[in-house]
């Protein structure tokens, strides 16, 4: 069963979330600040991290920029006591993969560590493939995408969007169906959590940026023959 990291400076919260959590047969581990949380990271062997936002020391935000310049590719999703779309924002664009709003559900946080582990923990060992668009190359393998030679600096989460709009290259997508398959969930999804991420991945690919095509009225499709 998957290992569990969870940081918080609430030793209340963190027995809470544990206890729902062990519950399912994960394993959970426990840091009180950011930077107990990256060491912890630097020894290896965990499958996801739940990160909260304010903490002293060492805040999440500051915690998870450090964890993807390090290239610790872990998956992260943010717990936030305000809710403010600016928390949520900044967790994505730093490269969380989820976020839950203070106070949360632990049945609904138990739903989402789930449904990102789904999506994660399988991946490396069943997909193989790279994907060549002129000067645009996905290698899903070695986990990176290169653009005109150079690396992107893509995160877990927009390379995981890159991969399956490539693999669907030329459907139409919705939204609601993009949330599915890349985030393995549904009803806890937002349509923002897609458009957030296609921008930014967008940013990422230079002159291959039109790649990704806007469907009015449905969502977003993988062209690559589109200027």
């Amino acid at each position: 069963m998957a290992t569990i990291l969870i940081v918080d400076d609430e030793p209340l919260i963190r027995e809470l979330i544990k206890e729902h959590l062990s519950y399912e047969g994960f394993s959970c581990l426990e840091a009180a600040d950011g930077s107990s949380a990256l060491a912890r990271l630097g020894q290896g062997g965990i499958d996801l991290v739940i990160l909260d936002i304010m903490m002293p020391f060492v805040d999440g935000m500051t915690c998870l920029r450090e964890m993807r310049t390090r290239k610790i590719s872990t998956p992260v999703i943010m717990l936030t006591a305000r809710g403010e779309e600016y928390d949520k924002l900044a967790g994505l664009e730093n490269g969380a993969d989820d976020y839950v709003v203070k106070p949360f559900s632990p049945r609904e946080l138990v739903a989402r560590v789930k449904a990102v582990l789904a999506r994660t923990m399988p991946r490396a060992a069943t997909d193989n493939q790279t994907y060549t668009f002129g000067d645009l190359v996905i290698d899903v393998p070695s986990h990176s995408v290169k653009v005109d030679g150079q690396e992107a600096p893509l995160t877990p989460k927009e390379f995981d969007l890159l991969v399956y709009l490539a693999n669907n290259r030329g459907i139409a997508l919705s939204r609601e169906k993009i949330l599915q398959q890349v985030w393995n969930y549904d009803y806890f999804g937002e349509d923002r959590t897609v458009d957030t991420h296609i921008k930014m991945l967008r940013s990422h690919l230079g002159n291959y940026r039109n790649f990704i095509v806007t469907v009015w009225g449905v969502g977003y499709k993988f062209d690559p023959e589109a200027k």
